[in-house]
């Protein structure tokens, strides 16, 4: 039931990903399918989030969504979605030299 609603909820929400300017953090999220499905939902998230505080989305500002939505939730699972998600962002993350 959880899984139904969570691909009804993705199917249902714009392609938040358009928004990202590293496409290939973008790709690795919609060629993962169900895979990622949570992390993808959680990703969403911080973007939207970002957008409606009016920021520019880069992977510095959805770092600091996620580690931010991170530090509130009480969630252990979920707390565990959002570590996910972070790793993957970092991951493709480029370091400023």
């Amino acid at each position: 039931m959880m899984v139904e609603m969570m691909n009804t909820a993705i199917t249902q929400q714009p392609d938040i990903y358009s928004a990202l300017p590293d496409h290939v953090l973008s790709d690795y999220f919609r060629h993962a399918g169900d895979a990622l499905a949570e992390e993808a939902m959680v990703l969403g998230a911080a973007i939207r989030h970002i957008l409606i505080k009016g920021e520019h989305i880069n992977n510095k500002n959805i770092i600091l969504s996620l580690i931010q939505t991170l530090e509130v939730t009480d969630d252990i699972v979920h707390a565990d979605v959002i570590r996910k998600t972070l790793e993957i962002v970092v991951g493709h993350t480029i370091d400023d030299i």
